[in-house]
């Protein structure tokens, strides 16, 4: 049975990615700093530990018995505020979990696959480090630094049998985004700027977390899939033609 170890698997995007993991049958292991916010299944492996800590990283993975098949980077925290309002602490603790913690968990995880010769590691990044907005100060930077890390990680770990590829979610209505769809006016109104015209959900991004480390996506390595509806393309139709 494959092994699925998924950080931030306590809660949100992180939770759902287990759950498809498991549902196809991955053993699964959760990494997480806090206890899953809901029931799972017996046989999970719910670790605690944070990504910014190499010491409890290696203790987690050291746990496994065996290196991974599958390592989702998915813990990941955000804090909006403006460049200026935004302190050095902040910035750096959100650089640290969201960059460094991705790094971290990747290069440890990453001497058991090579070992075995195969593997594959899934960067959770955002279409918030394709297109910025204002307010995301060091998320906007650190996923934006994910997105090239996975590209980097393929071209070095690539050739000894590993994949690496990232999920970039849109507007997803569950995880850290859970609380801005809570205002019915803000969701009509995102939902509407998107071309497919609804919010992702997300199974959405389970969905292609799982589509990627499938044998149908073999021979995709390095790449960034954008799970937005279409709206990080679609600037040109938001101004008007005359």
């Amino acid at each position: 049975m494959p092994l699925a170890f998924i950080t931030g698997g306590a809660r949100g995007l992180g939770l759902r990615i287990a759950q498809e993991a498991a549902a196809r049958g991955y053993e699964v292991a959760i990494f997480d700093m806090a206890a899953p916010e809901a029931p799972v299944d017996p046989s999970w492996r719910c670790l605690t530990g944070d990504v910014t800590d190499p010491e409890s990283v290696t203790r987690a993975l050291e746990a496994l018995g065996a290196a991974p098949d599958l390592v989702v980077n998915n813990a990941g925290i955000v804090r909006f505020a403006t460049l200026l309002e935004t302190s050095p602490e902040d910035f750096a603790r959100t650089i640290a979990i969201n960059l460094s913690g991705a790094y971290t968990v990747a290069r440890l995880a990453a001497p058991g696959m090579l070992e075995r010769g195969s593997g594959h590691i899934v960067n959770i990044t955002s279409t918030g480090g394709i297109a910025t907005s204002p307010g995301t100060n060091a998320y906007a930077g650190a996923k934006r630094g994910l997105a090239a890390m996975t590209e980097l990680m393929a071209q070095e770990w690539g050739p000894m049998g590993l994949r690496i590829n990232a999920v970039a979610p849109g507007m997803i209505d569950g995880g850290m985004s859970s609380g801005i769809y809570m205002n019915e006016a803000a969701r009509a109104r995102r939902a509407g700027a998107v071309p497919s015209r609804r919010l992702g959900r997300e199974e959405d991004v389970a969905h292609a977390v799982m589509w990627l480390d499938s044998a149908e996506a073999s021979y995709v390595n390095g790449h960034e899939l954008v799970v937005d509806g279409g709206l990080t393309k679609a600037t040109m139709s938001m101004i008007p033609r005359d």
